[in-house]
């Protein structure tokens, strides 16, 4: 199923979501104004913003606090991909040149804090401080889980246990809290939005394993390098399955590539090669259907709607996806 398909009972409301986004940016500094709508551009497939509308459809109606809700997301989830750029000294996002390679750090931090900004006046003006609430949790937890994993990067000695807690702070928190919003904006209680929130947390755990699956696929299934979190030397799920499951002499043999050769593609491979050999896919893939499957044994809950299917149809997708 294509995303598309997926996006069917939201396809009005996700056209005039575009529209009020491009609008919530709006500059009168002409260098803002370029950026952002160099930025917007080259959006993504936009998922973060389909699971809030898709939450205010199961949970109530979809109304002008949704298109907020989606908004505030979508800004704040920007700030933090223009911010990461600067901070992984990265030149690409999407295939494209980063807002960072083509106007610097200085401008990029600057636009970065400027969107986070216009996402919390968005809120506050309107007075949806819940909203407002959910979601800077989750930008406050994403910037723990991101230095929880430098920390531990250096050492090289993340256990699963904190591997969850890492990505889910990095990444789930996010889809958290487009679910938690969503459901928010359409009226639902705090029992409800805190299932939605749940539902999220699961689907962003997911979410992430599959990401680290990517790093172990050949780059043509994908269109990206393979090997780059192990050359940023992140600890992923296969890699950490293989780690405490393999032999002394292998472990030894991949902490030290990852230490002092994670630039050397010849040993980056090789590490691929050792974490394919073994059961550090499988065991990956396993987890990630885990949490799938806890998300839609959640949706149950809900009645039936042409929400709810597209819903289950995106977590799904989220799996399934090939990059």
């Amino acid at each position: 199923m294509s995303i598309d398909d997926i996006k069917a009972p939201i396809e009005r409301e996700m056209e005039k979501f575009e529209r009020k986004f491009r609008d919530s940016m709006k500059s009168s500094v002409p260098l803002i104004d370029k950026i952002t709508y160099y930025i917007v551009k080259r959006k993504g497939k936009q998922i973060r913003p389909m699971f809030v509308f898709l939450s205010a459809g199961i949970c109530g109606t979809i109304g002008e606090s949704t298109y907020r809700a989606a908004s505030l997301i979508e800004l704040l989830h920007t700030a933090t991909l223009v911010h990461d750029d600067v901070v992984d000294d990265s030149n690409e996002r999407r295939g494209f040149f980063s807002v960072n390679a083509l106007w610097k750090n200085k401008i990029a931090v600057l636009v970065g804090d400027y969107l986070l900004s216009r996402g919390l006046l968005l809120s506050i003006d309107n007075d949806e401080f819940e909203v407002l609430r959910i979601v800077s949790n989750s930008v406050r937890e994403m910037s723990e889980g991101e230095l929880l994993q430098m920390e531990k990067a250096r050492r090289l000695d993340i256990k699963e246990s904190v591997y969850f807690d890492i990505i889910r702070q990095k990444t789930a928190t996010l889809i958290a809290s487009c679910c938690a919003s969503g459901a928010s904006s359409a009226g639902a209680d705090k029992e409800v939005i805190s299932t939605m929130r749940l539902i999220g947390e699961y689907v962003g755990i997911a979410f992430q394993i599959k990401d680290d699956l990517f790093d172990y696929e050949s780059s043509s299934a994908i269109g990206k390098p393979t090997g780059i979190d192990i050359k940023e030397r992140k600890m992923t799920l296969p890699l950490i399955y293989t780690l405490a499951n393999g032999g002394a002499t292998q472990k030894s043999r991949i902490i030290n590539i990852i230490k002092n050769h994670n630039t050397d593609p010849k040993r980056v491979e090789e590490v691929i090669a050792m974490v394919n050999a073994g059961e550090g896919i499988k065991y990956a893939e396993g987890k990630m259907n885990e949490y799938r499957d806890l998300a839609l044994d959640l949706l149950e809950k809900f009645p039936e709607s042409a929400y709810k299917k597209s819903f289950i149809d995106l977590v799904h997708f989220t799996v399934n996806r090939k990059k």
